[in-house]
């Protein structure tokens, strides 16, 4: 075995004890630092939204556009970064992005009105995109099969303690001046954001990317520092190369670029256009999963945090940014039990018990919340169970829906269409997110709040049924056998994935 691992739990292919590679630990923890700046944004907007709008005297159709512009924005930046990390590579895109939520805060910290806030939190929308697109794609690449769902689900936790900052630092700043407190709340995210655009160039690039160049010898170096031994390094090597559509033997250093290796049109056309079944299935996979994680209503929960617990009977600032402190601790503490669970539990079976888990909670939610809206006096059992409901939701929400999603989608596109296949995956996410976003507060008044998520509920339950029937297991297979997996009729025996849906194996691979 090589220097670079610890033993881990859990078997290789061979029977011999599977190692955790700390160096593509340390690349992968690197990479997902970008996530913890959108994070905060995320959930330092909660709270500074109540003092922006007493400041700026602005409506709730304002707060609405200033909460969801990010989204739309980061929709467009996706679809940016897709392309961008085609040509230029992972690793600088994650430069790249940082630099642009560097861009973003310096205006939001500054802010001396509206337009330039917007302004602000739309440029920070776009390094979004290119963070949620960019940071779980190279994780995927640089991890094994039997760490990827760990490595890869690092940029959801990053995220989660994003927020939690983000929370934290409402109820700090928020003792400040009006003026002062809103502004260093979103102005701070300058500071990491500068680091991590100097700190990012000292990683390693994506191996995945490297071959796909065509620059061989480079990849193998890397591939042989993220492995825990020669036999491991070569034989991911090989599989790359030949996914890749080079000669699996082919041992030279650089080798001219395949036809469409930069993406461009072909890659839309594989994708879009004229997809192989398999193709096919996996972007529909890709498209469901990202839809469905923000329309069971996580970002109501998330962002209007305060204005769910005020509706719940808290009175007073400093005991709503405590209670949705707590919202940012719950988030954080069962997506990291999550990123011990995924490679051992698997994908499929933590999908469906957390959905479960989330249509009882927004059922539960639902029915408290309606009790408190129809009574004149105040209800302490409904506002318990309310709370209570609120930080189920949550748990059950983040051990499985929230890490998934961006493992799951980061893992199954075949190598030359990931970065795009993902680019799409995105979109959809952070379009959910915008509508979700900037819509709740209206929904809220047309439907009542208990409605809303009685509505989620519902919604829900649609999700529970989609990943049952259509995303089967990936959980210890290599990158390179994803397409394999999501192949029907082609040739090979029948075989059942770990949850019981019947596909078929090829042959040729």
């Amino acid at each position: 075995m090589g220097l670079h691992g610890v033993p881990m739990e859990g078997d290789d292919d061979h029977g011999e004890p599977q190692k955790f590679n700390k160096y593509a630990c340390g690349c992968c923890i690197v990479a997902s630092m970008i996530s913890i700046i959108f994070g905060y944004d995320t959930g330092v907007m909660s709270g500074a939204m109540i003092f922006i709008k007493e400041e700026l005297k602005i409506g709730d159709v304002k707060v609405e556009v200033l909460a969801g512009i990010l989204n739309i924005c980061a929709l467009v930046g996706s679809l940016m970064a897709g392309r961008t990390s085609d040509y230029i590579g992972r690793r600088y895109t994650i430069t790249l992005s940082s630099v642009i939520f560097l861009v973003g805060a310096v205006l939001m910290g500054w802010a001396p009105n509206y337009a330039v806030l917007l302004a602000g939190r739309c440029t920070a929308g776009i390094g979004v995109g290119f963070a949620l697109m960019i940071a779980p794609v190279y994780s995927a690449e640089i991890a094994s099969s039997k760490s990827r769902g760990f490595l890869t689900s690092l940029p959801e936790l990053c995220i989660s303690i994003g927020i939690l900052l983000g929370y934290v630092s409402n109820y700090f700043f928020g003792k400040l001046t009006l003026k002062l407190g809103w502004r260093l709340m979103l102005g701070i995210a300058a500071i990491p954001s500068f680091v991590l655009a100097f700190g990012i160039v000292k990683m390693p690039e994506s191996p995945r990317w490297l071959v796909w160049q065509g620059r061989l010898g480079e990849a193998k170096k890397i591939l042989q520092q993220v492995c825990n031994s020669e036999e491991e390094a070569e034989k991911r090597f090989r599989d790359i190369k030949k996914a890749a559509g080079y000669d699996e033997n082919c041992e030279a250093d650089f080798v001219e670029l395949l036809k469409n290796s930069n993406g461009g049109q072909g890659v839309w056309k594989e994708l879009l256009l004229r997809p192989r079944p398999a193709v096919r299935w996996i972007l529909i996979a890709a498209i469901g999963i990202h839809f469905f994680e923000h329309a069971v209503g996580v970002e109501a929960v998330v962002l209007y945090g305060p204005r769910i617990f005020k509706k719940a009977g808290i009175k007073g600032k400093d005991k709503l940014l405590l209670a949705t402190i707590g919202i940012g601790v719950t988030k954080t503490l069962f997506i990291l039990v999550a990123t011990f669970l995924l490679d051992k539990v698997g994908r499929r079976k933590l999908l469906l018990i957390s959905t479960s888990g989330v249509i009882v909670a927004l059922t539960t939610l639902g029915f408290s919340l309606t009790m408190m809206e129809n009574v004149e006096h105040q209800l302490l059992w409904a506002l318990i169970l309310s709370i209570v409901a609120t930080y189920t939701f949550l748990a059950f929400f983040s051990i499985g829906i929230a890490p998934i999603t961006w493992v799951y989608s980061s893992e199954i596109f075949p190598l030359k269409l990931r970065a795009q296949g993902m680019a799409i995956g995105v979109a959809v996410n952070r379009l959910m997110n915008a509508i979700i976003s900037m819509t709740f507060l209206s929904l809220s008044k047309a439907i009542t709040i208990g409605g809303a998520f009685f509505m989620f509920a519902g919604i829900s339950v649609m999700a529970w049924w989609f990943f049952y029937f259509l995303l089967p297991e990936t959980k210890g297979k290599s990158l390179e056998e994803m397409e394999t997996l999501f192949t029907r009729g082609r040739g090979g025996g029948r075989i059942k994935n770990n949850g019981g849906v019947e596909i078929q194996q090829r042959n040729d691979v």
